[in-house]
């Protein structure tokens, strides 16, 4: 028989295997947001489609491509393609800075972009992200470029390059408007034709074009550092010496200009060789300006996104995946021989569960033996048997998977107790055999 529905395309079902990744991603990661004084924030999956115009950008790959919106009536709301202009609404709207001017926020959940489905990019894909808003400090700079590494830490990831470059204020950004468009224009028509349509909306989106002609052309075009004024290049180094005081390595990446509007200053990529075009697993900036744009108080902030799905990809090629990707064994498994024992086993069951034991049973009317394959598929450390024999003496089969020792317990004793302590012994051996 042939399916009716599949996956819409350019999404993916999540197996309880790769779940179990997901969620060491996911635990790795807040615990070291968490360490570093972030909260977590959930804003909504949908905002006023207005709200990405202005903070992204009109003339923006996402706004003129990417966005799904839904539109009824006078209402247009677009599902989430990144998760920055909804924090930074929630921070205006809720007054955060009124709280306490200086915050740092993080945040796990999907986003949504209309996209050309291929490696590492999806219409429905997760992010990773922090907010830290409130402060111009370049020395915050250089930290959540640290913090982006150290989640790539966690991950046990290494190899990776951290890119930095500045973007400057908006004067610094006029005069190398003008520079660029001096140094395009006499060869615009070389330029591939996604380039030719971007010179006049935003050239800056020239500079970092993957096009080989285009890099080419732009192998020689003028940087923003030699024209920025004396205050950005003493920011820019100042995030650069206190990046130093922290041991990372970086390189300066005049090419980095990143794909939103709303990017000032210290902006950068952390990038894993070895994963082709799509190498960027974190990039991230500063937005002083969006705040004021969105209709609040001039407030500096900082953040960055980790793609989890080019994450999946560079876990996968350095063969860590796998050790996280697998289902969580059953701690007890419930083995029931005989229709009237079946029924008590569901009893013992819940009875142990209470009792904090992950316990599983069989709900298929399986043989005893075939039960026992069951208990070892689902690598059950201990297994229970309930046979008419053992109910009508008051006991159950204890069978400990990790010695293969057998022995029978009473079940009106503290059955649950009794497993607590072997599965611990069992625990404690197995460290002692890893020390030796």
């Amino acid at each position: 028989m042939q399916l009716k529905y599949s996956a819409p395309r350019g999404t993916e079902d999540f197996l309880p295997a790769r779940v179990q990744l997901l969620d060491w991603i996911h635990g790795s990661c807040r615990r070291e947001l968490e360490r570093h004084g972030y909260l977590e924030i959930r804003p909504p999956l949908f905002e006023d489609t207005s709200l990405y115009r202005r903070a992204i950008g009109d003339v923006t790959d996402v706004v003129e491509k990417e966005m799904f919106t839904c539109e009824r009536g006078d209402t247009s709301v677009t599902f989430r393609p990144e998760a920055t202009a909804g924090v930074a609404r929630a921070y205006l709207e809720n007054k955060l800075d009124k709280v306490r001017p200086f915050q740092k926020f993080y945040y796990i959940g999907p986003m949504f972009r209309f996209e050309r489905p291929q490696a590492a990019r999806q219409r429905q894909f997760e992010q990773i992200g922090v907010e830290a808003i409130g402060s111009h400090d370049p020395r915050l700079d250089a930290e959540v470029i640290h913090l982006a590494g150290r989640l790539l830490d966690r991950l046990e990831l290494g190899g990776y390059r951290i890119h930095i470059n500045t973007l400057g204020d908006k004067e610094d950004r006029a005069r190398y408007r003008t520079a660029l468009e001096e140094y395009v224009e006499p060869q615009l028509a070389e330029f591939c034709a996604e380039c030719q349509a971007r010179f006049q909306r935003n050239v800056f989106r020239l500079v970092d074009c993957k096009n080989r002609d285009c890099q080419r052309l732009m192998s020689d075009a003028p940087d923003l550092l030699s024209r920025a004024s004396d205050a950005t290049r003493k920011h820019f180094d100042d995030v650069q010496n206190a990046l130093g005081a922290l041991g990372r390595s970086f390189e300066i990446d005049p090419r980095i200009v990143r794909g939103l509007d709303y990017y000032t200053h210290t902006v950068f990529e952390v990038r894993m060789p070895g994963l082709g075009a799509r190498d960027t697993l974190v990039g991230g900036g500063r937005y002083d300006d969006l705040l004021e744009e969105l209709g609040g108080p001039a407030i500096p902030a900082i953040g960055f996104s980790l793609g989890v799905t080019g994450t999946l990809l560079a876990l996968q090629k350095a063969g860590i995946a796998d050790e996280h990707a697998s289902e969580p064994p059953c701690t007890v498994f419930l083995a029931a021989i005989g229709d009237s024992e079946r029924l008590a086993a569901l009893v013992l069951a819940d009875e142990l569960r209470q009792s904090g034991l992950i316990v599983d049973l069989d709900y298929e009317g399986k043989s005893p033996k075939a039960q026992l394959r069951t208990a070892g598929k689902r690598n059950a450390r201990i297994v229970l048997v309930l046979g008419e024999s053992e109910r009508a003496r008051g006991v159950i089969q204890v069978k400990n998977m990790g010695d293969s020792s057998q022995r029978e317990l009473p079940m009106d004793g503290d059955l649950a107790f009794e497993l607590q302590r072997m599965l611990e012994g069992e625990s404690t051996r197995t460290a002692q055999g890893e020390g030796d």
